[in-house]
Formats: structure tokens, C-alpha cells, sequence
């Protein structure tokens, strides 16, 4: 983390698109949502942000955020543990100006005082719904030298399935956005927005202050869309590796996605690194009789059967005897012996008894909830 950004701060909403992912988020939020093997979704913005050397960084959290605080602790992984600034979670009900938010400006309104003692000039605002591997030092200096109001970072791609209700969509002209869109329901590859943004601390103070005032709740379709002629919005646009968590069925393929040739080394960047909550576990250990093909698995697992074309999380166990494909399992999942599991996705601390048969499709698969016995 050599890079110094000492000039940004960030802002992350943890809750922001929990309603896409019902079932993952019944006790957490969408920023703690396992993915990768190792990784929660708030790894990778939180360290895109360390690895620019934003080091003065507050998450904004609405509800189900225990098992976020648990996992990013004092943030000593992302060496964000500060005297001053470093890692900053915002529950709700904390004291008295704090509110349970509706939208982001309701999220922003509730920390304007901490918002207003900070010296940094610029604000990087984000979601934690994307997987990717982004520079922000160099977005703030492309956002520095346009001159622009705001800078908002978008990909092109076509609008995912579980996003139809629940997107923005841009129209730029000369690198300015000049529209916005909400829910945007063409087909067809469009700006799609990634919710990400860069603003001038002070300015981000007086629009929420004027927006509060007027009962507006949303940062994009109640500041940005409705001043689109007064503000000055540039574009940004990223062209690397995006995993959008959107839905259950995005939340499948991204993981699988990751089996393909070279999207691991696209994400995992080794120059900027993904950092997460480090679990001491024993390497993983392949037995006699077992077989793995095209996986990822993380530490701490124990395979004795087939796995194939799957995403195991730490502390997976796989018995003698069963067949695990085209999976994605969460940490400590047991697949007792004799098992079959096909297009299935575990939740935390599921266990699979013996001779199971637990088949879904590439369409549809299973999903398994946090602790339960099939």
C-alpha cells in the first residue's frame, strides 16, 4: 500500500441493493456477502481504496451489520488502523443524528458533522455490490485536473437480468453526462452506471443539506439527475473485470465465471492486492481416493471425493464416496459421503448428510441457507 491519496476520503454503503439478494442477507448485509473462495463483496472496494492510499474511510451501515463488524474488526488487514481516520463503521441509532436511511442522501445527511470536520478535499462514494480491482488514486486525479463537479465511473455492458428494476444507465456526450437514467429497461449494451463517485467534500455537504431540506432520500436520480444542466458530470469510464452481484443467479455465475481462463489473474491483480480477514487454517489437504478439476479451494478444506467446476470456501469438507459439481460452497460446508450435489450454492455451516441427492441447474440452481441440515 505505497500509494498516498491522503486528499480523498471514502464512503461506502454496506446496504445498498440487500433487496436484489434476499436469501444471502437474512443475517448480513450485501457488502459482507462471501464470493470468491475467501473474499466478502467489501474486500474489494475497501481495498482499492487502501491500495490508493485512501486511509480515512467510513462504512455506512443500515441493518444485519454484525457479521460485516465482525469481519472487518479494527481494519488492521487494509491498514486502516489510525489514530486519525482509518476505519470508521456508522450504525444506525449509534446517537442521536444518526437515522436509519433510506437512500444514500438520508445515509449522508446522518454523518454531515462527521462529513464537516474532515480536511481532505475530495469524497470517493461507493457501493459494495461490485467485484473488481479499480484505482481510485487514479480516478481522483483525472476527477482533479477535468475541473468537473462530479465524476461518476460507469462499464459498458448490457443491463443484468436481476438488475431491470434496480439500475442507471447514462448518456455522455464529450466525456460530460448530459443524461440518467433510472431503471432503464432497452436491451442492448448500454453506460451502465457502477455507483461509484468522486465530489468535492464541500460541495457533497451543500447538496445534501439542500436535498434534505426538500425530503429527497436519492444521491443519483434526486441531485445528479434533476441538475444534469447545472453540475458539471464527468464520465469515467472502466474497462477492466466487473462481477455484479444482482440476484441469486448473478451471484452463481460470478463465482463461476471465476473458473474461466484468466479472469482469477484479471481480479487478482498482484499489484494491487485484495486484502480480507485473515483465518489461520491448515493448507488443504486432497486424500487418497479424491479428484478436483477446474476449482478454486480455499484453505482449511478436506476433499476425499469429486469436485469439479466448483468455488469451496474456507474449511469445506468433501467425503468419501461424493460428487460436488458445478457448485459454490460456503465456509465450513460438509458434503457427507455418498452425496450427489449439482448446481448447488451453501450457505455457512451447511451440512449435507449421507447419500444425498441435491441437483439444481445452470439456470436455477439450489440455494442451501446459513446452517441447515438437508
Amino acid at each position: 500500500m505505497t500509494s498516498n491519496n491522503g486528499n480523498a476520503l471514502g464512503v461506502i454503503f454496506a446496504n445498498t441493493y440487500d433487496n436484489l439478494v434476499p436469501e444471502l442477507v437474512t443475517e448480513r448485509s450485501m457488502a459482507s456477502i462471501p464470493f470468491g473462495g475467501r473474499y466478502r463483496m467489501i474486500d474489494f472496494v475497501l481495498s482499492n481504496m487502501a491500495n490508493a492510499g485512501v486511509d480515512n474511510i467510513s462504512i455506512i451501515v443500515r441493518r444485519n451489520y454484525h457479521s460485516l463488524m465482525d469481519h472487518l474488526g479494527s481494519g488492521r488487514e487494509w491498514d486502516l488502523t489510525r489514530k486519525r481516520g482509518g476505519l470508521n463503521i456508522v450504525p444506525p441509532f449509534a446517537d442521536r443524528g444518526v437515522k436509519l436511511y433510506a437512500g444514500r442522501v438520508d445515509a449522508l445527511d446522518s454523518i454531515l458533522s462527521w462529513l464537516e470536520a474532515q480536511k481532505e478535499q475530495y469524497v470517493i462514494l461507493s457501493d459494495a455490490f461490485t467485484a473488481m480491482n479499480f484505482d481510485f488514486a487514479k480516478l481522483v486525479a483525472t476527477h482533479a485536473a477535468s475541473g468537473a463537479d462530479v465524476t461518476m465511473v460507469y462499464n459498458r455492458g448490457e443491463i443484468p437480468e436481476g438488475a431491470r428494476n434496480d439500475n442507471y444507465t447514462i448518456k455522455i456526450d464529450n466525456g460530460r453526462v448530459v443524461e440518467l437514467l433510472s431503471n432503464d429497461y432497452r436491451p442492448g449494451v448500454h453506460n451502465l452506471s457502477l455507483n461509484i463517485y468522486v465530489i468535492e467534500r464541500e460541495s457533497l455537504i451543500q447538496l445534501v443539506r439542500d436535498a434534505a431540506v426538500r425530503g429527497m432520500i436519492y444521491f443519483e436520480r434526486d441531485i445528479l439527475a434533476r441538475n444534469l444542466s447545472l453540475l458539471n458530470v464527468q464520465a469515467y469510464e472502466f474497462e477492466g473485470y466487473v462481477s455484479r452481484i444482482t440476484d441469486m443467479k448473478s451471484y452463481f455465475d460470478e463465482n463461476m465465471r471465476l473458473l474461466e481462463d484468466g479472469s482469477m489473474e484479471q481480479l487478482f491483480d498482484s499489484g494491487n492486492p485484495i486484502y480480507t480477514k485473515i483465518r489461520d487454517d491448515n493448507p488443504t489437504r486432497y486424500l487418497d481416493g479424491s479428484a478436483v478439476k477446474n476449482s478454486v479451494v480455499a484453505d482449511g478444506c478436506v476433499i476425499e471425493g469429486v469436485v469439479e467446476n466448483c468455488v469451496l470456501f474456507r474449511g469445506c469438507q468433501v467425503k468419501p464416496g461424493s460428487v460436488v459439481k458445478n457448485s459454490v460452497l460456503m465456509q465450513d460446508t460438509v458434503v457427507e459421503s455418498g452425496c450427489d450435489v449439482e448446481y448447488v450454492v451453501t450457505d455457512k455451516n451447511v451440512h449435507i448428510t449421507q447419500d444425498k441427492k441435491l441437483t439444481g441447474t445452470d439456470t436455477f440452481p439450489v440455494f442451501v441457507a446459513k446452517g441447515h441440515t438437508v
